[in-house]
């Protein structure tokens, strides 16, 4: 029942509005275009509703200017993302995603920073085959994009095997229990026959026939690690351990990273923590406040719809009290919770009954074969042979999970022949660092990510070294666009991409993602940014207290201003 007081913001629904309104429960023309064979790329309408599918349509901006000239039509080709609730997958999987990425896309798998798997370069007429052959294998890509709850993340540090079992159960729980109830994936993609039935019988109990107004995120941490930046998510779930056992979650609302250039409306956002729930009350949170969402957010401007908006909005108390009054009980009081870092701790770890696991530091998530590193056959030699599982983490990197004592030799006989790496031989900074995909692919990228910052690193290497900072962690993060993939804003130093070469620069996020960044240096260049490192890591160097984070120190030593909340970003 929608509360009189609250009210969604006035204003005509948006094109993306009412294409799904016409889309017969996310179908379109879906099943019809996607068997056209004159043309690589399919209408807009239906590239908004393949979202909901796990799927954009992309093309390769490299080639974009050249195929323009030879009065070609761009090269497309489609992004594809598998919904994996807290990035654990066997073995088995990890094969069929390798073997697809060499039959169908660029050969390439990139672990994205919701902890799944991403494949690019698919054509049309392989998306479907594609689709079929991730199903069989027991996993999907239903709602890894689009207006519905996305792949839910949860905590993937090692050290807390048993933690990490249950609550990895729990965000498969949520995953599963949140996915839309059309058929059209059903239908479309595994030639499921529709039953009798039309739009007016068909329902969605939860998302209604117009689904979310934007994208809504989940992700449950576990304390003393903040891996998956729980504040970054609309809605957070942090674990409450007490003598061993897992008693509750604390439950965080509002957070979010994507903002526009230029326009102060919009901005990055924090969560907030509002009460505690028990294991079992924590569906119920989630359904009532997607359901909340739905109801108040905003329909009529997109780059406002997301949940941080509809909260900063109605106010964080009229939303808890909404909340309570949804689910019928109220939330209990928060409990104690510390956070002390949001990275991932690599190299071999024991863990419980005798399990090893080994993290791997997977420079910007791409998985593939370099010239003089075989990283992607290394990987399939030891899916092979491998008895336990892969977790793919929020930081871009894997852990080769569970390994059993008799297995560890083996695989690390491999990891060895292969020269995989947990990436102790690099910079801290490095190992702290994330990127989003960004050029050649993505359609919304103003400048390089993935493919520029090792190059930036390689640079500011060399300042770390000289300053004696090469074993300091500090986060590290770029994105060419400011939707913010690689949560930029919770990056140390972050920089989000502004033109060709060109980014603004942001400083004083917390090592353990409970502050945000600040702008620090607007629009510069490779020589501007190294120019200012050049001032500022020194002094961090020579002027730190015991124990101090780069993010706290910029804020101490004057250098930024302190981002308090999501609404003064822009300050």
């Amino acid at each position: 029942m929608v509360n009189n007081i609250l009210k969604a913001p006035e204003g005509p629904p948006s094109d993306v509005e009412e294409i799904k309104e016409k889309s017969d429960y996310l179908r379109g023309t879906l099943k019809e275009v996607m068997l056209d064979r004159i043309s690589a790329g399919i209408p807009d309408e239906d590239n908004r509703l393949m979202k909901h599918h796990g799927s954009y349509l992309q093309d390769d901006r490299d080639l974009r200017n050249e195929r323009q000239k030879q009065k070609l039509e761009p090269a497309y080709q489609f992004m594809l993302r598998v919904r994996m609730p807290g990035g654990v997958s066997t073995p088995e999987q990890w094969l069929v995603m390798d073997e697809l990425a060499q039959k169908y896309g660029n050969n390439t798998l990139k672990l994205t920073t919701r902890e799944t798997f991403q494949m690019h370069g698919i054509l049309k007429w392989n998306m479907k085959k594609t689709i079929q052959k991730i199903n069989a294998a027991l996993l999907d890509t239903i709602a890894a994009c689009g207006d519905v709850n996305r792949n839910v993340m949860c905590a993937s540090n090692p050290h807390q095997s048993e933690i990490h079992a249950e609550v990895y159960e729990w965000s498969k729980k949520l995953s599963d229990d949140l996915l839309p109830r059309t058929r059209a994936y059903h239908e479309i993609w595994l030639d499921e026959e529709r039953v009798a039935g039309t739009p007016d019988t068909e329902t969605e109990p939860m998302y209604g026939p117009l689904y979310l107004p934007r994208k809504f995120k989940i992700g449950i941490a576990v304390p003393p690690s903040n891996d998956i930046d729980v504040f970054s998510q609309d809605l957070g779930f942090i674990a409450i351990v007490e003598e061993g056992r897992l008693i509750g979650f604390n439950v965080a609302i509002g957070g979010g990273m994507g903002m526009t250039h230029g326009d102060t409306a919009t901005y990055p956002q924090l969560s907030k923590v509002i009460g505690f729930c028990k294991p079992e009350q924590l569906y119920d949170v989630a359904e009532k406040t997607i359901t909340i969402q739905r109801d108040y957010g905003n329909r009529s401007v997109r780059k406002n719809a997301r949940f941080k908006y509809t909260v900063d909005r109605l106010g964080l108390e009229n939303v808890k009290a909404e909340l309570e009054n949804r689910l019928g009980w109220q939330l209990d009081e928060a409990k104690p919770y510390h956070f002390d870092h949001n990275g991932d701790r690599y190299g071999w770890v024991k863990g419980v009954k005798g399990k090893w696991h080994f993290t791997m530091f997977i420079e910007g998530g791409r998985v593939t074969d370099y010239e003089n590193y075989k990283l992607m056959t290394g990987l399939r030699e030891i899916a092979k042979v491998h008895t336990g599982d892969f977790r793919l983490t929020s930081n871009q990197n894997l852990i080769i999970g569970n390994v059993s004592s008799q297995k560890k030799k083996q695989i690390s006989a491999l990891i060895e022949q292969y020269g995989l790496t947990d990436g102790r031989q690099h910079s801290a900074l490095r190992r702290s660092s994330m990127a989003c995909v960004a050029l050649p692919t993505c359609g919304l990228a103003m400048a390089e990510a993935e493919r520029y910052l090792p190059k930036l690193i390689d640079k500011i290497e060399d300042i770390v070294d000289e300053n004696g900072l090469r074993d300091e962690e500090i986060t590290i993060r770029m994105t060419g666009c400011p939707n913010g993939c690689a949560r930029h804003a919770l990056g140390e130093i972050g920089f989000i991409g502004k033109a060709p070469g060109k980014y603004n620069m942001y400083l004083g996020a917390a090592f353990d993602g409970s502050r945000l960044s600040k702008m620090y240096r607007e629009n510069i260049g490779e020589e501007e940014i190294l120019s200012e490192l050049r001032t500022i890591l020194p002094r961090y160097a020579k002027e730190r207290e015991e124990g101090e984070h780069f993010g706290d120190f910029v804020i101490r030593a004057g250098i930024i201003k302190a981002t308090t909340d999501g609404t003064n970003f822009h300050e």
